[in-house]
């Protein structure tokens, strides 16, 4: 059933049907049990090299001014390359491993930068890989812990637009824009799901009278606003190489009217990308979707907020 998955993923992609998918990254792991490596059965590993050998999944980017800018006629091809249960153990051989799987080069290698021990730029992962010529995909987690599910004791986006955290920032932008080299970040991955804190369950929810606008939901209002906190203060620290990436999942959680994914978009003046989740069942007893049907319920919303090009940031499929 994997197989086919990735089959039908690969043949929606080049139907043409979704145009403005300029990339794609698979989630390449096995962590906690989940079976989401490419190479979890012979079958699903020959599905994937078959499908991203195609010619229209390439491996080479484009930039201007030192942003990522998508291909007329092409996707890229990105990964998660089994960096690790905290996801940022990022080591020429993880990479050069997951590329001899796929028989593909990557475009980028997506990772974490976890605020678990503060707030620090990625400047080993980064060096790593600068040095192989893949360009370093960063989320930024504003999380002190990894357990998912509840607020974080520290990081709350109302402490984030406050300032309190404004010095570390200012230190990372310096030393992203010191690399000299081009950089995809994230903020606030997957935000519409309240497995992570920067949903807006944590922060204010529904809620119109403890934040900003009284016509706008407190929690998404304060993501939104944390995001271009933060776009502010890279460009004022000269960390124009940034390329800043909008990513949501397929399917809000909770699925209610304040937590839709329209209502975190920071706005086109901050974010180049837009990105989304596009996850089959990742674990046996989850019911079964095809790609194509999960994007069928989130192309057109996302599509429609702005004409940003679109990357599936993160797609997958546990074996079942």
């Amino acid at each position: 059933m994997k197989a086919l998955w990735i089959e039908e993923a690969f043949t929606t992609l080049r139907s043409g049907k979704y145009p403005r998918i300029k990339a794609i990254a698979w989630w390449h792991e096995n962590f906690d049990g989940t079976q989401l490596r490419i190479d979890s059965s012979p079958e699903s590993l020959e599905a994937y090299r078959c499908g991203v050998s195609d010619s229209l999944f390439i491996t080479k980017p484009l930039f201007s001014e030192g942003h990522l800018v998508p291909s007329d006629k092409s996707i890229y091809h990105g990964a998660f390359p089994d960096l690790g249960g905290t996801e940022d153990q990022v080591t020429r051989k993880r990479i050069e491993d997951f590329e001899r799987l796929a028989g593909k080069r990557i475009v980028w290698a997506y990772f974490s930068n976890n605020w678990t021990e503060g707030i620090r730029f990625p400047t080993r992962e980064v060096a790593t890989l600068r040095d192989m010529g893949r360009i370093p995909f960063i989320r930024l987690m504003a999380r002190s812990r990894f357990e998912e599910g509840g607020p974080d004791e520290k990081y709350s986006l109302q402490r984030i637009l406050e300032g309190d955290f404004d010095d570390a920032f200012n230190a990372w932008f310096r030393e992203a824009a010191s690399t000299g080299i081009p950089l995809l970040v994230e903020f606030g991955t997957e935000v519409n799901g309240d497995w992570f804190p920067w949903n807006g369950r944590y922060n204010g929810g529904g809620t119109t009278t403890g934040y900003g606008d009284p016509a706008v939901p407190d929690g998404p209002e304060r993501f939104r606003d944390a995001y271009r906190h933060l776009v502010t203060l890279s460009r004022k620290n000269g960390a124009t190489n940034i390329t800043w990436f909008f990513h949501v999942d397929a399917y809000s959680q909770p699925q209610m009217e304040w937590n839709d994914l329209e209502q975190y978009y920071p706005g086109d003046d901050y974010i180049d990308w837009l990105g989304i989740s596009v996850y089959g069942p990742q674990e046996k007893n989850e019911p079964y979707h095809s790609f194509e049907e999960i994007l069928e319920d989130v192309y057109d919303r996302i599509t429609a907020l702005s004409n940003k090009p679109l990357a599936v940031l993160e797609f997958g499929i546990t074996e079942l």
